[in-house]
Formats: structure tokens, sequence, C-alpha cells
């Protein structure tokens, strides 16, 4: 247990100086937050209501996506992962911690948003506060598992980044985050919806928190889970 909590508190320290995760987990987000919540609460007041849940969908994503898997592949698609084996330690260890230290930025990077958008742009805040960071909490854990598989799974640098930005436009853009989702056409609706960024926001909105909205996200965690199992196994082999 000391090991493990040693190794997370390292990472933290790591990811602190991380550049990459500076941009990702805070600057771009919280730039978007400021521009387009201005513009979204400026042209259509309306969407005062579902604010911070289009800025939290927009900064666990990018933080996700393209912030956690380049992270991943410094450890796991180079020799650092020999380091653990010498020294007797799980190869897990590096995908867990980088897992733990990501989901802590990015919960702060979203109670950062939470805590301004009701006073830079009068959003409303969640009925149910408690719910909406279950949710919230709920939605980057799957995100993450789906960057954790992309930062094991694939092992170039410049394909992760094409890879990981095909992820995250439609998701951004197909989830009904930047205006509602029934105005897209039917075939882009459905397509948008295999993203999970549409259902971690419809489980965010207010008496969103159903098993509705909940089971597609629970599904695709496991699929992840299974998938970073199964390449954690390949890597020991390798």
């Amino acid at each position: 247990m000391n090991i493990f909590l040693y190794s997370v508190a390292l990472q933290w320290k790591l990811d602190i100086r991380s550049k990459s995760l500076l941009v990702t987990c805070y600057i771009v987000p919280l730039m978007f937050f400021f521009l387009i919540g201005g513009i979204f609460t400026s042209v259509m007041p309306e969407m005062g209501s579902t604010l911070i849940q289009s800025m939290v969908v927009m900064s666990v994503s990018m933080g996700a996506f393209i912030g956690l898997p380049p992270s991943l592949i410094e450890t796991y698609g180079s020799d650092v992962k020999k380091v653990y084996k010498a020294n007797g330690a799980p190869l897990y260890l590096g995908l867990v911690t980088m897992f733990l230290s990501a989901f802590a930025h990015l919960m702060i990077s979203c109670v950062i948003i939470l805590l301004l958008a009701p006073i830079l742009f009068k959003a409303t805040l969640p009925a149910q506060l408690p719910l909406f960071f279950l949710s919230l909490a709920l939605y980057s854990i799957v995100s993450l598992s789906i960057g954790s598989v992309l930062g094991l799974l694939v092992k170039n640098q410049a394909k992760l980044t094409m890879i990981a930005q095909l992820l995250f436009l439609p998701s951004i853009m197909l989830s009904g985050i930047m205006f509602p989702i029934g105005l897209l056409p039917g075939y882009l609706e459905t397509i948008g919806r295999i993203f999970p960024a549409s259902w971690g926001y419809c489980l965010m909105l207010d008496n969103g928190f159903c098993f509705e909205n909940l089971w597609y996200l629970i599904l695709i965690f496991c699929v992840a889970v299974l998938l970073c199992g199964l390449l954690l196994n390949k890597q020991k082999s390798e």
C-alpha cells in the first residue's frame, strides 16, 4: 500500500509539471469555457441551464482522449516499463497511477468551471449537486478508461493524435453540448450516440441520473477494462 500511495503521489507531481497535461486539462478547456460560454449565453440565454454540463463534458473529453494517452505511450511504448519489471512492481501500476492523477486533475478543472459559470455567465447550478458529481465522476472514469485503451494500444504518437481527434471531435460536435441534438440529421444523431459524451451529458442533466442514461457507460467501461487487461498481459510477454 505504501508503494502504491508513493507512486500516486509521484505521478501527481510529475503531471503537475507536465506541459501536455496543463494544456489539455486546464488551459484549453478553460479558454473554451471563457470564450464559448459567453457566446452561448449571449446568443441563446436558455443555454445557461445546461452550460455547466456542456463545458465539463468538453473538459473531460479533452483530458481523457488527448491528455492521458500520450503519457501512457511514454511509459508503455518505451523502455520505462522495464523499470517496473526490474523492481518487481506490477506492470499495471503505471496505468493506475496515471489514471488516478488524470482523474484528479479533471475534477479540479470541472470544479473551477462549476464555481465560475454562475458568476461569469449566470449559469444555473445543477439542482442536485451530489448526483451531478457522481455523474461527472462516472463519465470521467469511463472516458479515461477509453483513453487508457488508446494509450496502451497505439504505439505511434502521430497515429495516436489522429485517432484521439477522431474520438474527441465527434464527441463534442454530436453529443448535444454545442446545440440541441434534435437539430442534427437522424444519421448524425445515431452516430453521436456511439460516443460516451452524449450519454454522460444526459446523465449530468437535472433528473438525468437513471439507468437509461447509465447502462451504455457501464458497458463501455467493462469493455475498456477487459481490453486494458489483455493489452497489459501482452506487454508482459513482449
